[in-house]
């Protein structure tokens, strides 16, 4: 599909499951072979009835479809939808609200946002696959040291002690792979673990310091 495709036409296009089987194929795996997400074997078998393919490495979960280890995959809205969803993202030049593509697509809008929010942090870190296997997290505080600046700059910039007045940043690495770093508010369970489901493919192996915002993410 190219920039002059209308959105009614995107919508009718990705309508149909084989349009959006031959697209999604194009982006995650460029050179024509279809790899498990989990090993990177190449044997594998599709299975129509099912929609997914079957991988004949021996380990657990040997199944996998389009979406899985993508950041559609937590998610029971369609191709047909997200498809669309990120073309008319990318393809717009103003803003894009999530009441703006609620009426669109016929989702609710509370599902237009989260669709809205999972492809822009896509966009920001180009690329629709989640990192997976063996990946490493830690957040820092970002801002200057307080023995480095002057007197008067210390007393307006630093109005507390440990982390406060500096900007927390939280960093992924894939063993051997790709680094993702974003800015977050704060460190509670809540944005640490909403940040590891959003980048981070459910199954890997997770590893982090002993901070308590941590806890749970076995589940």
């Amino acid at each position: 599909m190219d920039s002059n495709t209308s959105l009614l036409e995107a919508i009718r296009y990705f309508t149909d499951f084989e349009n959006c089987r031959r697209f999604v194929m194009e982006l995650r795996w460029a050179d024509g072979s279809v790899k498990c997400p989990k090993c990177g074997a190449t044997k594998v078998t599709w299975l129509a009835n099912r929609r997914v393919w079957k991988c004949y490495a021996k380990h657990v979960s040997p199944t996998f479809s389009l979406k899985t280890g993508t950041i559609f995959e937590d998610s029971p809205i369609g191709l047909e939808k997200w498809l669309p969803a990120a073309w008319m993202l990318i393809n717009c030049k103003n803003r894009v609200s999530s009441y703006e593509l609620h009426r669109a697509l016929r989702v609710t809008q509370k599902s237009a946002w989260f669709m809205l929010h999972r492809i822009r942090l896509a966009m920001q870190s180009r690329a629709f696959e989640k990192l997976g296997e063996e990946v490493e997290v830690d957040e820092t505080f970002i801002g200057g040291k307080t023995r480095n600046m002057h007197k008067r700059k210390r007393e307006e910039k630093i109005t507390g002690t440990g982390g406060k007045d500096k900007t927390i940043v939280i960093g992924m690495v894939e063993r051997g792979g790709e680094v993702r770093a974003f800015v977050v508010n704060d460190r509670r369970k809540r944005i640490i673990h909403q940040r590891v489901r959003e980048h981070i493919e459910a199954g890997s192996a997770i590893f982090s310091d002993e901070l308590k915002s941590y806890d749970g993410l076995e589940n």
